[in-house]
């Protein structure tokens, strides 16, 4: 079925902004609750929410195979079940629909009314029901940087990192949608030269950039997804703020990984971007600097070209850009990673989320955390408003955001904004 959603000469009788994320060629999906109180399945351009159970409905979807409630749920799991030629032939219908030279429902003015909303009338929510979340480890500047910290500068990488994407499995109950905020964790650290832990706050919280995919299901217990088949089991990616508590982390890492220290929190920008709208962004990702297992051995350009960008606002103040990455660095694509998960015969479920893990860059302007940004905070950054940041303060605000664009198109994916709050206290 051809991408038709994704002709680049193709425009909107709805307004777009010309630096819009959200052009019609775009085409995201969320969950919104309407100003009715009513939680529906929706898409944007613009800055105009679509109601797709309203669209259906109204009968703008016949001819595709959809149940008459599949966008009238609080998730997009049922959807993203349905598989790739669903997803491509909704796109394409959304396109036409939409496109600046059809007149049935820009004409239709009883229609827009139920159809369309403004971004204030609307709440947006965490667009899948989560079931499982793994966490990968995939760029090499960041295993790199961390292992050169906390190890051998000579010998950062472990030794199985250049031979499987090491990844491990988060927690599914606190991924929340951009908006809202967090709390700093407390857990058990070793201060400085202390033989026996301490509890209390972390002091070190850090975000994490990365990217997620969002998978469709995928295969049957016992059952490998093939590399070459990989990527029809993926429904699109939202950006990801992997929130980190690097001390509670140094104190319980060892011997089974990170535990209370990543668990407390990951947020994701809401809105969805399909694969199939992120195509024309291809290219190749770095080479292998070993030769990879044969079920890891991918073809063709498997990674993406998405500008990434995290900045911090403190309280008040104007925000800081902090770090400005690419998608494109991570050593380990997708398809490898959703091989490796599944070549023991792991199953793999509609709405389960899999982070890139730390996207960092070759540049120090390009780190993907405060850890690396600051150097274990010994390199302070400075705000705008005159303050520095070793890590993440009280009231901070850390914001996300990431877009693609090529011969005049952007395609982007709006932003993941969460505001750090003290330790939880318990209201008397």
């Amino acid at each position: 079925m051809p991408l038709s959603a994704n002709n680049p000469d193709r425009t909107s009788w709805l307004h777009v902004d010309k630096n819009s994320d959200f052009p019609i060629q775009n085409i995201p999906f969320g969950v919104f609750l309407t100003r009715d109180d009513i939680i529906t399945i929706g898409t944007r351009i613009g800055d105009t929410a679509i109601d797709l159970g309203a669209l259906h409905q109204l009968g703008y979807f016949d001819g595709i195979a959809l149940t008459d409630d599949i966008f009238l749920q609080d998730s997009l799991n049922d959807f993203i079940a349905d598989g790739r030629k669903t997803w491509r032939s909704v796109r394409n219908r959304i396109a036409e629909i939409f496109d600046a030279e059809n007149p049935i429902l820009k004409g239709n003015k009883k229609h827009k009314e139920i159809v369309l909303f403004r971004l204030d009338e609307i709440e947006m929510k965490l667009p899948v029901d989560v079931g499982d979340y793994t966490d990968f480890y995939s760029s090499i500047e960041h295993a790199t940087n961390v292992g050169s910290m906390f190890r051998d500068p000579e010998n950062a990488l472990l030794p199985n990192w250049l031979h499987i994407p090491v990844g491990y499995h988060g927690r599914s109950s606190s991924i929340i949608p951009s908006g809202i905020p967090v709390h700093r964790p407390q857990g058990q650290t070793l201060p400085g030269d202390a033989k026996e832990p301490v509890f209390g706050p972390s002091k070190l919280v850090d975000f994490e950039l990365e990217m997620a995919f969002i998978t469709t299901d995928a295969n049957d217990l016992g059952e490998p997804i093939p590399i070459e088949e990989a990527e029809e089991y993926i429904f699109g990616l939202v950006l990801l703020n992997d929130w980190s508590a690097r001390d509670i982390q140094k104190w319980e890492y060892v011997p089974l990984g990170p535990f209370l220290a990543k668990n407390f929190a990951s947020s994701i920008s809401p809105w969805i971007i399909t694969l199939d709208a992120l195509e024309p962004y291809r290219v190749d990702g770095p080479k292998p600097k070993k030769k990879q297992l044969p079920y890891l051995q991918s073809k063709g350009p498997k990674s993406f070209d998405i500008n990434l960008e995290v900045a911090i606002q403190p309280q008040g103040s104007k925000e800081t850009t902090v770090s400005k990455s690419n998608f494109k660095y991570m050593y380990w694509n997708m398809a490898q990673q959703l091989a490796h998960h599944t070549v023991n015969g792991c199953p793999v479920n509609s709405g389960d989320m899999m982070g890139s893990g730390t996207i960092s860059g070759p540049t120090e302007d390009s780190y993907g955390s405060m850890l690396e940004l600051t150097w274990k905070g010994e390199k302070p950054l400075k705000m705008a408003d005159g303050s520095e940041r070793k890590f993440i303060n009280d009231n901070d605000t850390v914001i996300m955001r990431g877009y693609c664009e090529k011969d005049g198109t952007r395609i982007g994916f709006g932003e993941v904004s969460t505001k750090l709050l003290p330790v939880f206290k318990k209201k008397k």
